[in-house]
């Protein structure tokens, strides 16, 4: 249901980069204000599992949320993830900005892969829900422990990207 959400929000956006949204997002002062924006988000997330480490743990309760709040909260972490902005307005707006090359109502081909992606996570979640047992509270800690660091790469990543979209710091290479 989450990623369902996932697909609801990017089917709004790619409505919106069809109907005059995309020129908006390719100015730098936009793309240095997301990626910076972005940064801020992924240092205070990673700084709140790193806080978090000694006494995570895990519990196993049954999953009691209806199917309405689990497409809300997918649509809603969506929005808060900062991956999420930063490629859609990269990648998938030079996607979009592609497929008008061939008319402008191809560009909803970029959305055929989505029930892809909607059988994968299924899998994934059907994975984590089955391997449960093989997951024991240290081996938790240590891949929340890995991901925060690497939440620490990538908004540095976002950093040095944001600054030199807005001109603080000179184009690479």
């Amino acid at each position: 249901m989450l990623i369902l959400g996932h697909g609801i929000l990017e089917v709004g956006l790619l409505t919106a980069l069809m109907l005059g949204l995309a020129p908006f997002l390719r100015q730098d002062g936009i793309l240095a204000a997301i990626a910076l924006s972005g940064a801020v988000i992924l240092l205070a997330m990673a700084l709140g599992m790193f806080r978090s480490l000694p006494t995570l743990s895990l519990t196993w309760g049954e999953g009691t949320a209806a199917p309405g709040y689990l497409i809300v909260s997918g649509v809603l972490m969506s929005v808060a993830n900062p991956y999420w902005s930063v490629w859609w307005a990269t990648i998938g707006l030079g996607y979009v900005l592609y497929c008008w090359q061939f008319g402008y109502w191809d560009c909803p081909v970029l959305y055929r892969s989505y029930p892809g992606d909607l059988f994968w996570y299924s899998l994934v979640s059907a994975a984590v829900t089955r391997g449960r047992r093989f997951l024991t509270d240290r081996l938790y800690r240590g891949l929340i422990g890995g991901c925060a660091g690497l939440l620490v790469l990538f908004a540095c990543f976002f950093f040095y990207t944001g600054l030199q979209k807005a001109g603080v710091l000179p184009p690479s290479g």
